[in-house]
């Protein structure tokens, strides 16, 4: 039987058949005879996945979310960081943060709790930003029991002794050190923004803890603020891989009638103070010149930061806000592209394929439960300062225009992208379930949040723009800043048409 070989194509798909095959002219896409029909895995509804949520007499909050696997991620967030600090010398929770995990009531030492945690397979980490602290362990489900009661340990009796509080202020002055010294300066920069835009009050308070201060604080100071923060209502113990009825269980036991090592005081002295926006400008002139000597070294470069305010992560305007971060993206000049790098968000078109000088624009949105900041940080050679100010309020002035249909359905893709990819991870959705029901009490599930992203248009990001663009500036300023236009300059940018700064005519150049 001759066999001869046609070749047809559809739906993009080139398909060979025989003419001497059985089936001809059979379409990939209609079922085969003969075969039986297969059948497809589906995800019965969302109540499997439901994020589950207990609160005990005491006020603290239990959140759990299944997810097949041996291992766990449980811990407790805490209402506690940098913002509450107004009354007492700025540095405690860096200071808490550093002497997390080490010995308690149960444990000698950290090693003894690394060891405990080692026959479960276990890792422990203590991370504080701004308004929440988070203690947190992965370990094998197995070894449930243990981790909530080391937890419990961990933050409601940790011996705070004097050696450990010196090893503490030596580990904090490396630290501020090596903040100076980094090639990368983001978080320093990060710090002067927030000063900046809410100057002496909550968010802009110091997250790392200010040289002088470091011999300031001892246990007696740092006993005084966990007796007003870490009091159960202003917990959560979440946890990710577990049964739910099981976690609540052990916090009955290990979080229920537990005195804390401090004491209990009846009234909480606990700062309730709401972010004020301030806008204005924190400079740091600095001799950027050595920053990273080597084979490759860093040019000398300037940094600059600008922000405006937003809104809070509670209000509805949180998520085109997140989107319009989204849409002018950008990030380094030598970032190696490709799909899903951002190669096509506003930044890198408008700024970095333009302006071959600019080494740096990356667009970044910090969200807290009362207030929020959308700041773009860009960096060039000193002598270029002036111009590149003057891109930056240009693309903010911008950003009000129209988005186009394109660029705005590309950054709404990948925030949702971004967003699924991120939460494949069990200590992020951990970290999600957490602060979630921390600040709100329940927990938006992530296809609930792609259907909020689906629905932002073009005329919503126009409109939070608008109202973005009526707040002023917060400018900061590290490096050589000889060519930086003052701070009215810009804010005069920023309130004109087209985003340009006043013309300055000088007699002698």
């Amino acid at each position: 039987n001759h066999i001869n070989m046609s070749k047809i194509g559809f739906r993009g798909i080139t398909v060979f058949y025989s003419s001497g095959s059985r089936y001809p002219n059979i379409s990939l896409s209609s079922p085969l005879p003969g075969i039986p029909k297969p059948v497809f895995a589906s995800v019965d509804g969302q109540e499997k996945y439901e994020t589950k949520i207990t609160t005990l007499e005491n006020g603290l909050r239990i959140a759990s979310q299944n997810k097949f696997g041996q291992f766990c991620t449980v811990g407790i967030l805490v209402n506690s960081g940098s913002r509450y600090e107004a009354k007492y010398p700025s540095g405690i929770a860096h200071f808490l943060e550093k002497l997390s995990f080490s010995s308690t009531a149960q444990y000698g030492s950290k090693d003894e709790i690394l060891l405990t945690l080692e026959k479960h397979g276990g890792i422990c980490d203590c991370q504080t930003s701004r308004d929440t602290t988070m203690y947190a362990v992965s370990a094998e489900v197995k070894g449930l029991d243990t981790v909530v009661s080391l937890l419990s340990d961990a933050v409601l009796q940790p011996r705070l002794l004097d050696e450990e509080i010196e090893m503490t202020k030596m580990v904090v002055r490396f630290e501020l050190e090596d903040l100076n010294m980094r090639p990368d300066p983001e978080p320093l920069l990060t710090e002067m923004i927030h000063a900046a835009a809410y100057r002496g009050n909550t968010v802009g308070l110091p997250r790392f803890c200010p040289v002088d201060n470091v011999d300031k604080i001892d246990r007696k100071m740092l006993h005084s603020y966990l007796r007003n923060y870490y009091s159960p209502e202003r917990m959560v113990l979440a946890g990710v891989g577990i049964e739910h009825e099981q976690l609540v269980e052990c916090a009955r036991k290990y979080l229920l009638d537990v005195k804390p090592v401090w004491g209990t005081s009846t009234v909480a002295n606990v700062d309730q103070s709401v972010a004020q926006y301030t806008g204005g400008i924190v400079k740091m002139e600095k001799d950027m010149s050595d920053v990273s000597l080597g084979p490759t070294p860093i040019p000398e470069l300037t940094h600059i930061m600008i922000g405006l305010e937003t809104c809070s992560f509670l209000e509805d305007d949180f998520i085109p806000f997140a989107v319009l971060n989204m849409m002018m993206g950008g990030g380094g000049s030598f970032s190696a592209g490709g799909p899903g790098k951002g190669m096509f968000t506003r930044l890198y078109l408008n700024v970095l394929n333009r302006h071959h000088w600019m080494y740096n624009a990356t667009s970044y949105h910090h969200s807290y439960e009362d207030s929020g900041l959308l700041c773009i940080h860009a960096s060039a050679d000193p002598r270029q300062v002036r111009e590149m100010v003057e891109i930056i309020t240009r693309e903010f002035i911008q950003m009000a225009g129209s988005a186009g249909e394109m660029e705005l359905e590309r950054a709404k893709t990948q925030l949702k992208s971004m967003l699924m990819m991120n939460l494949e991870s069990r200590p992020v959705i951990f970290e999600d379930v957490g602060r979630q029901v921390l600040s709100t009490g329940r927990r938006k599930l992530p296809h609930e949040l792609c259907d909020l992203i689906s629905n932002v248009t073009s005329s919503d990001i126009k409109r939070v723009t608008t109202k973005m663009l009526r707040s002023k500036p917060a400018v900061a300023a590290l490096g050589d800043l000889t060519e930086l236009p003052s701070y009215e300059h810009i804010q005069a940018a920023l309130s004109s048409k087209d985003g340009r700064l006043p013309r300055m005519y000088r007699l002698f150049r």
